[in-house]
Parts: structure tokens; C-alpha cells; sequence
């Protein structure tokens, strides 16, 4: 889990790579950027017009200009009302524009990264990149920059206003100034390192949900509520740690302000009372200043938490930003069509591993004729699956090469490679939704007539139509309203519905009931003629029909041939045999 310190702000090309994402809302971000200058010049307006109206029209017994002046300070207010109603909208929904494409562009990039970067990053991680962090971006746009940007600019107007007024008072309102910036300093540091642990926690609660989720009937099967509750009390318990320091510095800071700011009047009434006193000032300016110093004491106090903001919404920029420049890509650079390949697959001295420091897959070399069979067998953890991810490009080969039909796999593109090849695994996926959705996977393309009459073929068209609304019938998250063999069932109809010339059958067998094997057996005579196939099954009794068999051990190839070859002698093959079945096989 990438963890964001402190340290990293402020950072002025993060910035501007944040306000290039409003590239395509320029109009929008002008527009806003040209209220917050209307708004600032027009924020001492009133704070004038109550001046002349007391020492004029009341003091100054001009009594017949206090309509005018009221009608004045209305159509102010009214104005300003307005103005700040469109300047709030824009700003917001170009937050929220801006999070909609990012968000988009996020997925996207998700969808390209290769397995290295998910065997790396839990699955709560990249969710709180693309949900919760690219939300604060909008705050960025919605409640930092712009606003930032308005309130500053409406301080230097205040300040020129005031000491064009009076300068001495104006220096008398300042007084307090100094302890303020003293004070809005501190808070901003503090704050800004309780929302960074604050994101930081986040992010491992959304992962520790996501796997504790995911893995709910293994916690309750063996007993483990209580062992896992206390884990997630300790990460809940950082989680409100972070937030009550951020609550400590808020509940500290507004305070402070509100003392200062009462001083900053005290001394401003104290003042003017004296040059009033001594005719170098009328009340109508004692009334100003103090409107005045309530319209800069406002914004300098949620200047503060508006940097806060803007800095929080860089933390979670920063992150999304991360996440953007990965490089966990397999390289598509291929320009070849696999559409029309026959099937063949060689494997030439291939070499691979997860990490640097252990190898899986130690110089494997193996040919698969177009149209034959391979099975694969081996101990746990010898390297069976690895290959299917390596022809697959889920990952590309340390050394050697692969090819299909003569061609170097890289050679073709990604996506039509992907299409010829179709694994059917252990662990079905099933999204939320219904039968026929699962089975087609949201492709339009494919016709509720094509699933039908697939479902036929392999004799699974009864069981589906005995379910609650048939095809119809909705899959729960996962596919547990679904048993195993069930699942494993959709599984099959979706490769031939695929049409795949090389099809994986990566344990496709196992943890089935008898009735649903059957079912399968006959799927899998349909599937698998005349397409190159690979089986990967640690139970030997359902790959004797392969072509070849391939016997891996700590990725390395020890026997290649068929049943009946693999028994003669004493070879690891026949070991596994004899261990599975439980008795010593004497070939006849």
C-alpha cells in the first residue's frame, strides 16, 4: 500500500498537472476565475455604502437619499447573491466533471494493468484510488484553488479599500494580524498531517474490508470472528486516532481566531472612539471597518482549512496520479491477427518467475500440435497454472520465447490474442446479474438465441430452465446463490460461446457433484474437438485422453508422453499415479 507523506507540498508541478485536467472545461474555469475577480471587487461595495449612508443621509440629515441608498445596498446584496450562486455552481460541477473523466480514465488504466501489479497492491487499495481519492480531486476545483484565489483576491482589494479610507485604523485593524498568521501556520501544518494519516487509513480499511469480505466463509468456517474483529478494532482505532487529531487542531484553531478577531474590533472601537472624539473621524467609518474587518476576518479563517483542501486534494491527486504512470503494462505491440491461426503452440526454452529472487518456470520446452492435447501435471506450486498465464500474456516470459503457429505470441496484438485463447478455471467468476448476462458477459453481440442453443449442444439448456426465471435467473455477487458445479457449468458455456481455437481447462473437474460432472464430461467432448487443448488437473484420471502429458516439478520438465509411456519405468508420473489411486500400478 503506497503510504503519502507529509513531506511531498507543496508541489507546483502536481498543481499543474492538476489544472491541466480542466482542459477540457476551460470555459467553465474562466468563467469562475472571472466571478472570483467580480466578487472580490464588489465585496467593499456595501461596507461603503453604509459609510455615506451614516455620515450622509442620517448624521448628514440628507434624509430624502436613504431610498436611494437603500435600493443601492439591495440591488448590491442581490447582485452579489447572484453572482455567487453561478460561481459556486460552476465550480462545482467543474469538480464533478473533472471527477467523472478521471474516474473514467483511472478504469481504463486499471483494465490494462498486467497481474504483476494486482499480485502487488490489494484490491482495497485500487478502490480507494478510484473512489474516494478521485473524489477529493473535485475539491481541488469545487472548494480549493478557485475559492483560494477569490478570498486572496478580496483581502488585497479590502486592504487597498481601507487604507484609502484610513490608513492609521487600517493599520490598528492589522494589529492582530501577525499572531493570526502565526496561528493559521500552525493549523495548517497540524491539519494537513492529520488528513494525510487520515487518506493513509483509509486506504487500509478499504483493503482490509475487501479481503475480509471476499474471504468471509473461510473467517467463519474456522472460528476466526473474534481474531478478526480485534484487527479490525486496531485499524478502526488509527482510523479515529487520525480523525480526532484533525478535530483537536479545528476545535483549537477556531477559537484562537475568534479571540483575535474580538481583540482586532476591541482595539478598532477603541480608536475610532478617540478619533472620533477628537474630529478625525466620523462613524459612519467606524461602521465600515468593522464590516470590514468581519469580511477579512472570514476568509482568513477558512483560508486555513481551504489550503487544507487544496492539499488533501493533492495527497489524493498525487495517489490517482501514481496509479496513472504505472507501468505494470503487458507491451502491446504486436500487429499480427491470431483470428485465423491453426492452433499450434511451442514452448522454447522458457524461463520465468514472480520475483526476482524465485523462479517458477526453469528452460520449459514443450510442442502442442494444432488440434492435440497437452495435460499438464506436477505437485503443488510446480509451475502448471504459470504456463497458462504466459501463453495467455498475463505475463511475459523471463527468457525464451512462445509461439503460435511459428509466430512469436508478442507479435500479436494483445486483444486478438486474448480471443483464441479461452481458459475455463477452477474458480468461476460470476458477476451480479443474470445467467445469460454471466454466460455472454454483457456482450451484446451474442444473442439470447446463440446462449440457448449453446446450452442444448452441451446439455445444460434442462438444469438452467429449472431455475427461478430460467436464463433470466439472477447470480448473486460471486455466483454463491450458484454451487460449485453449477458455476463450473456457465464457465464451459462461455468458452464455447467464445469459440476459442486453444482452450485451458485449468482444474475444470474438481470439487463437482456427480450429476454436474456428467454434464460437464459432455461439454467438455463438444469443447474440445478439434481445438488445441490443455488440461491442468491434479486428479490423472481425467486427462488419460491427452495427446501428450507433461510432468513438471519445481518448474522444471522432467517426463513428456502419453499415459501408457509415463507408466512404464519408474518415472514421477507414475509416483503421482500410484499416490493418488493408493496402490502400486503394475502396467499389464
Amino acid at each position: 500500500m503506497t503510504v503519502i507523506r507529509a513531506k511531498q507540498f507543496f508541489d507546483l508541478a502536481l498543481l499543474l498537472r492538476i489544472l491541466r485536467l480542466a482542459r477540457p472545461y476551460k470555459k467553465k474555469f474562466y468563467e469562475a476565475l472571472v466571478l472570483a475577480i467580480v466578487l472580490a471587487l464588489l465585496a467593499p461595495l456595501n461596507p461603503v455604502l453604509i459609510q455615506y449612508t451614516v455620515d450622509h443621509c442620517i448624521l448628514g440629515a440628507q434624509y430624502h437619499l436613504l431610498s436611494v441608498m437603500t435600493v443601492l445596498l439591495f440591488s448590491s446584496l442581490l447582485i452579489q447573491a447572484l453572482l455567487s450562486y453561478r460561481f459556486t455552481l460552476l465550480a462545482a460541477r467543474l469538480g464533478q466533471n473533472i471527477v467523472y473523466d478521471l474516474r473514467t480514465q483511472v478504469f481504463t488504466h486499471v483494465l490494462s494493468l498486467n497481474m504483476r501489479y494486482f499480485d502487488r497492491t490489494p484490491v482495497g487499495t485500487v478502490v480507494t484510488r478510484t473512489i474516494s481519492d478521485v473524489e477529493a480531486v473535485n475539491d481541488i476545483f469545487a472548494e480549493g484553488i478557485i475559492n483560494i484565489f477569490s478570498d486572496l483576491l478580496m483581502l488585497l482589494v479590502i486592504l487597498m479599500v481601507m487604507l484609502t479610507i484610513s490608513w492609521p485604523m487600517t493599520l490598528v485593524t492589522l494589529s492582530v494580524l501577525p499572531l493570526l498568521l502565526v496561528a493559521v501556520w500552525f493549523f495548517k501544518e497540524g491539519v494537513r498531517k492529520a488528513f494525510i494519516e487520515v487518506r493513509n487509513q483509509v486506504a487500509r480499511l478499504n483493503a482490509f474490508l475487501q479481503e475480509h469480505l471476499s474471504g468471509m466463509q473461510v473467517v467463519q468456517l474456522f472460528q476466526a470472528e473474534q481474531q478478526e474483529m480485534e484487527k479490525f478494532r486496531v485499524i478502526n482505532r488509527d482510523h479515529l486516532k487520525a480523525h480526532q487529531r484533525s478535530v483537536w487542531h479545528y476545535s483549537v484553531f477556531f477559537p484562537i481566531v475568534e479571540i483575535l478577531s474580538a481583540a482586532a474590533l476591541g482595539l478598532l472601537v477603541w480608536y475610532g472612539a478617540y478619533q472620533i472624539l477628537h474630529d478625525r473621524s466620523t462613524p459612519g467609518t467606524i461602521i465600515s471597518f468593522i464590516l470590514f474587518l468581519n469580511l477579512m476576518f472570514r476568509p482568513i479563517r477558512m483560508l486555513a482549512d481551504k489550503f487544507n483542501t487544496l492539499q488533501m486534494g493533492m495527497v489524493a491527486a498525487q495517489r490517482v496520479f501514481t496509479l496513472l504512470d504505472e507501468k505494470s503494462q503487458v507491451p502491446d505491440r504486436g500487429w499480427r491477427s491470431a483470428a485465423s491461426i491453426a492452433g499450434e503452440v511451442i514452448f522454447s526454452h522458457v524461463s520465468f518467475s514472480y520475483n526476482s529472487s524465485t523462479p517458477v518456470l526453469r528452460n520449459v520446452s514443450f510442442k502442442i500440435p494444432a488440434g492435440g492435447s497437452l495435460a499438464i501435471v506436477g505437485p503443488t506450486g510446480a509451475g502448471k497454472t504459470t504456463i497458462i498465464n504466459l501463453l495467455s500474456r498475463f505475463y511475459d516470459a523471463d527468457e525464451g520465447q512462445i509461439f503460435l503457429d511459428g509466430i512469436d505470441i508478442r507479435e500479436y496484438r494483445l486483444t486478438s490474442l486474448r480471443q483464441v485463447i479461452c481458459p475455463v478455471l477452477q474458480d468461476v467468476f460470476l458477476f451480479s446479474g443474470s445467467i445469460l448476462d454471466n454466460v455472454r458477459l454483457f456482450n451484446p453481440e451474442i444473442s439470447r438465441s446463440q446462449v440457448e442453443q449453446a446450452a442444448r449442444r452441451c446439455g445444460m439448456d434442462e438444469w438452467i430452465r429449472r431455475l427461478p426465471g430460467g436464463y433470466d435467473y439472477q447470480v448473486h455477487e460471486r455466483g454463491t446463490s450458484l454451487s460449485a458445479g453449477q458455476r463450473q457449468l456457465i464457465s464451459f458455456l462461455r468458452a464455447l460461446l467464445a469459440n476459442p481455437r486453444i482452450l485451458i481447462l485449468d482444474e475444470a473437474t474438481s470439487a463437482v457433484d456427480t450429476y454436474s460432472e456428467q454434464l460437464i464430461q459432455r461439454a467438455m467432448q463438444v469443447l474440445t474437438e478439434g481445438r488445441t487443448c490443455i488440461f491442468i488437473a491434479h486428479r490423472l484420471s481425467t486427462i488419460k485422453q491427452a495427446t501428450q502429458i507433461l510432468v513438471l516439478d519445481q518448474g522444471q520438465v522432467k517426463e513428456i508422453g502419453t499415459h501408457d509411456e509415463l507408466l512404464q519405468g519408474n518415472t514421477l508420473y507414475r509416483r503421482l499415479y500410484e499416490l493418488q489411486f493408493g496402490y502400486n500400478f503394475s502396467p499389464v
